[in-house]
């Protein structure tokens, strides 16, 4: 793998869709941290050290987020809006990682700024695939400037 592990920001409400992410990642050796939360407030939340994630120590700033469109509390797009509109964050790569492949949520995304926009497959065997060529594409093949991700 090139370059230093970088943190990851998952954002997702399904409990077993995340131990998809966490457990393939580990599986493929990708040496990144992965943080999970399960709503758009927590993600807010953790991005702008508020909340349970007031400590700066307990929330660095991602190098990547999986960002579900479907979630809790603030909607997916919202928060992909708001992380896109500060330019604090908006040089973080977002990938939207959702179950819509509903053309209208895709060109919403873009619209949004999103980095890329990824449908989960419904079978298990093709998401752990997916998951895989995620992580290595985004973590180890690409590219980001010094002092980025």
């Amino acid at each position: 793998m090139q370059g230093e592990p970088i943190n990851i920001l998952l954002v997702e409400d399904d409990p077993a869709h995340a131990e998809i992410v966490r457990r393939n990642f580990e599986k493929s050796r990708i040496a990144n941290r992965l943080i999970h939360v399960s709503d758009g407030q927590a993600a807010l939340d953790y991005l702008y050290c508020s909340g349970n994630f007031s400590d700066p120590e307990q929330a660095p700033r991602p190098g990547l987020i999986l960002l579900d469109l479907r979630i809790p509390k603030v909607d997916g797009l919202e928060v992909l809006k708001t992380i896109k509109r500060d330019d604090a964050l908006s040089a973080i790569p977002v990938v939207i990682l959702t179950t819509s492949a509903a053309e209208s949520d895709l060109a919403r995304a873009y619209e949004c700024h999103a980095n890329s926009y990824l449908v989960k497959p419904v079978d298990f065997g093709h998401f752990v695939e997916l998951m895989e060529v995620l992580g290595y594409y985004w973590l180890v093949w690409n590219q980001h400037p010094k002092g980025e991700a």
